[in-house]
């Protein structure tokens, strides 16, 4: 883009036509005149002559008038650039895949409920890696962090409750596994969202024991405890069993990791759930705008002095010395 730094002297431009127009019609009355006996002294060759030379000098000098006014209007060329700085979050999806999260009491049920509202999360985030471990009496990666969101969206969706052999919630476990995927990690923000629906009964590892060990790598925890309120749920297969949340356990390891701990009581809660987190962890943007400029008056009036110099010199020399 180009723009002038003095438009107004542009207005300049108008006195143009003007100065045409006295030279056509008013200059000849300002010209001396000479009384000879007879025009045949003058051939018509010479006359036309003089008045190319004189129409070619005016051209000149108004070319040179209007480069000079638009030279110092200042014309300049104006680039203007950005420098993005995008600064991501990390964020493991931590979710617990025991027999339980089969239960009815979120439709169909809590694995397929968590399962949609994680998925609804995982499009909302923008630039940002994320990855999914499932754990049950042990834990699995079972995405590492990426950017791809088909192919982790792919992979939640592959998710299925444990075997029977691998059942269990070994909370401490997998914040331990999610810690270890995240402690390398050079994003701004490192965060881990766990929802479980029972409490810790299986691992080495102590869930507390294991949330410091995230908050030595300024890993933040954001809990998740998804059950309803009764205190009974009915599991295809099973029967019925106890709701057992530990939910002192889960407000205890986001209180030590800087997150906050959520319950969810059915399927609509969920979804807001993780949009509340989706609220709260912005990826930040910022964005610097730099302007630079690039002086343009040269190119016209380096040609003007050239032309006016050329045009005085046509003046006195050649044209003189063909009169």
């Amino acid at each position: 883009m180009i723009e002038l730094v003095h438009p107004w002297i542009i207005t300049g431009l108008l006195c143009i036509p003007v100065i045409i127009w006295w030279h056509k019609y008013k200059g000849k009355s300002l010209e001396g005149s000479m009384r000879i006996s007879s025009s045949k002294l003058f051939s018509n060759h010479f006359r036309k002559r003089g008045n190319k030379r004189s129409k070619t000098v005016f051209v000149l000098k108004i070319i040179t008038i209007s480069l000079i006014i638009v030279g110092i209007a200042r014309p300049r060329r104006i680039d203007k650039l950005q420098m993005t700085t995008v600064d991501v979050v990390d964020i493991i999806m931590v979710l617990d895949i025991s027999s339980s999260m089969l239960a009815e009491d979120f439709q169909p049920n809590r694995l397929e409920a968590v399962k949609t509202a994680a998925q609804q999360f995982i499009e909302n985030r923008a630039g940002d890696r994320i990855g999914l471990l499932v754990f049950a009496g042990e834990t699995f990666i079972q995405c590492p962090l990426t950017t791809d969101k088909d192919v982790l969206v792919s992979l939640l969706n592959d998710v299925r409750v444990a075997e029977k052999e691998y059942d269990g919630t070994a909370i401490g476990m997998a914040i331990a596994n999610a810690t270890n995927r995240l402690r390398s990690s050079e994003a701004k923000s490192k965060v881990m969202i766990l929802l479980s629906d029972g409490s810790n009964n299986a691992g080495e590892l102590d869930p507390t024991t294991a949330a410091d060990l995230a908050s030595q790598f300024d890993i933040k925890v954001y809990t998740i405890g998804a059950a309803t309120n009764q205190s009974l749920t009915y599991i295809p297969g099973v029967g019925r069993m106890v709701n057992e949340i530990d939910e002192e356990t889960l407000k205890a390891i986001a209180q030590t990791t800087g997150g906050r701990y959520f319950r969810a009581r059915d399927k609509d809660m969920l979804t807001e759930i993780y949009q509340q987190i989706n609220d709260m962890e912005r990826t930040e943007i910022e964005v610097k705008s730099y302007t630079r400029y690039e002086e343009l008056f040269g190119w016209l009036l380096i040609p003007a002095l050239m032309l006016g110099m050329g045009t005085e010199t046509l003046t006195r020399s050649i044209f003189r010395q063909q009169t």
